[in-house]
């Protein structure tokens, strides 16, 4: 059985994605481009070495190279070995079945070589196993976020690219292939810092849904050099990104590789790809997002910005919906069909991602309830006393043994029959726009009925009567074409099939235009008609209307601005 061939459950625990021949050739390549081939006295390192598949793309464009790696996998190693013995001399290769990340936990300091333990390296070459918290575990998790300062949910890659950087010399290259996820999310917050202290970015490729691996990853090549102490500003790191895109093909390639060399719309046996290059960008800060940035794009954002007088964040916090952790109990569509006498009073409307519509939910495309134990007394939240509702009682008294099995509901104190994320039992009264954490398209809708949203879902909620007032325009501009190109500028953050996560880091950030104009009180007064009936015969011609005054709204034209 070939390496690459590894079942989902081993792949799942050990976080091995064995990398494709072609996008190990692709990283070789990148690396050799940076670095003196010539020299017959390199160092080179794979820390995840895998079945050898990219330390031999390197290897084959270097010349009398020193090979070391690293697995915890010993067929692996084997694998490897046997690979790599036809290029390399015996006494040219050390393959060790080893942990590489214990080995700088281990360390009595972050800098490895300086300790003389490992290396130092000229290249690095590493396609780190994904594994997060909730698969490695919490202890380890937290063990490797208290060794190397990262905090939130930890990748047991971010601590791949911390000790690569231990290892590599000044001035050596590295090319890693990750996920993607970290240039955008909170998590990889200190991770993006850390990288942009420890290393030169030199190109970041984003590859997006090209589907390169078996497994649902979207990853991304950083090529990275490690910084000299005389390091300055030097140029902006170049970026290059390619994701599938439903618009007609400009181009044709045979892979998505050779799709790189162009720009625009490729088309690749039968699908296509949007292709960009520009800049990496992270913003002001050096936590920021990392996004494409061109003069094209940042012209337009920057036009968006003059044009910006709120933010989503500004109406409300973003929140995620409540997590109950065990649904086939707490949350159904049959509710109805148990008799009067047996129904639960404590029932409330739910809405999840089923129920998803622009403007207004579709509660009758499948009505769900949530039984709901929380209320507020004196301003503070509580689970109800079940002596109140026999009912409901009586119902979770049932399935009392699978509650109980919950243990760390109980360890926190709760109540056994308690959800385990709530969220505060006053704000479902409230307004709120809601909204599904994955779609394909922006879909915002406005609650006005008090319904509970579930945790497939995110909610704002206004605190006052001017906060309000500017839900209906936020549902305006969250349903139109400018907040996809906003999206896909700011973010482009997308999943397979071009489906995007609308993550609270990121909706928190959606611009709102001045309320106070003419347009902004068009696009309300379009929102609203659309809330009153979504399925009215003129909804395409509305909907063009508000995408129209949204762009508008904001400066920008209606034209799309790809860079």
């Amino acid at each position: 059985m070939r390496m690459a061939q590894i079942d989902n459950a081993l792949r799942k625990e050990t976080g091995a994605h064995y990398t494709p021949p072609e996008l190990a050739a692709f990283v070789a390549e990148q690396i050799v481009a940076h670095i003196d081939a010539s020299s017959a006295s390199l160092r080179v390192l794979d820390p995840a070495i895998g079945d050898g598949a990219l330390m031999e793309a390197l290897v084959l464009r270097l010349d009398g190279a020193k090979v070391t790696g690293f697995d915890t996998d010993a067929s692996a190693l084997s694998e490897a070995r046997d690979r790599l013995a036809q290029f390399v001399p015996a006494d040219r290769l050390d393959l060790q079945k080893a942990d590489f990340t214990n080995l700088c936990l281990h360390a009595t300091g972050t800098d490895l070589f300086a300790q003389g333990q490992i290396g130092p390296f000229d290249s690095v070459i590493a396609n780190p196993p994904y594994v997060r918290t909730q698969v490695m575990g919490a202890r380890r998790a937290q063990e490797i976020a208290n060794a190397f300062q990262l905090s939130g949910r930890v990748d047991l890659y971010f601590s791949f690219l911390l000790c690569i950087a231990s290892v590599l010399r000044p001035g050596g290259v590295a090319g890693v292939i990750v996920s993607n996820r970290f240039m955008t999310t909170r998590s990889g917050e200190e991770i993006r810092r850390r990288l942009l202290s420890e290393f030169e970015i030199l190109h970041v490729w984003d590859f997006g849904d090209t589907k390169l691996f078996e497994a649902a990853v979207l990853p991304a090549v950083l090529i990275l050099r490690k910084r000299r102490s005389d390091t300055g500003a030097g140029t902006a790191p170049r970026m290059s990104a390619i994701y599938t895109t439903s618009e007609p093909a400009e181009k044709h390639a045979h892979s998505v590789f050779e799709a790189l060399q162009f720009s625009g719309n490729v088309s690749v046996n039968g699908e296509t790809f949007m292709v960009r290059h520009g800049t990496l960008n992270h913003g002001e800060s050096p936590d920021g997002v990392w996004r494409l940035a061109t003069k094209s794009g940042d012209a337009w954002l920057d036009t968006v910005e003059r044009h910006t007088h709120y933010t989503f964040g500004d109406i409300g916090k973003v929140r995620v919906g409540v997590k109950s952790t065990a649904d086939k109990v707490f949350v159904r569509h049959d509710w109805h069909l148990m008799p009067d006498d047996a129904k639960p009073e404590l029932l409330r409307p739910l809405l999840t991602h089923h129920n998803a519509r622009r403007y207004r939910a579709d509660t009758e495309a499948r009505p769900t309830q949530i039984l709901y134990p929380h209320e507020v007394e004196e301003g503070r939240k509580r689970s109800v006393d079940l002596s109140r509702f026999p009912k409901s009682a009586f119902y979770l008294a049932q399935h009392r043994a699978q509650l109980e099995k919950r243990h760390y509901v109980l360890d926190a104190g709760r109540e056994w029959f308690e959800l385990w994320v709530p969220q505060n039992p006053d704000a479902w009264r409230l307004p709120k726009l809601v909204f599904p954490d994955i779609s394909e398209k922006p879909v915002f809708w406005l609650d006005l009925e008090g319904a509970v949203v579930n945790g497939d879902c995110y909610w704002i909620a206004p605190q006052t009567e001017a906060e309000t007032d500017l839900l209906w325009l936020a549902l305006g501009v969250g349903n139109s074409t400018f907040i996809e190109e906003f999206y896909d500028h700011v973010f482009h953050n997308k999943l397979y099939a071009g489906r995007r996560r609308f993550m609270t880091q990121y909706v928190e950030r959606f611009p709102i235009p001045d309320p106070s104009t003419h347009i902004a009180g068009e696009i309300v007064g379009c929102a609203k008609a659309m809330h009153a009936n979504p399925c009215r015969r003129d909804a395409a011609e509305l909907q063009k209307r508000i995408d129209l005054l949204v762009r508008q709204a904001f400066g920008v034209s209606s034209e799309e601005v790809h860079g």
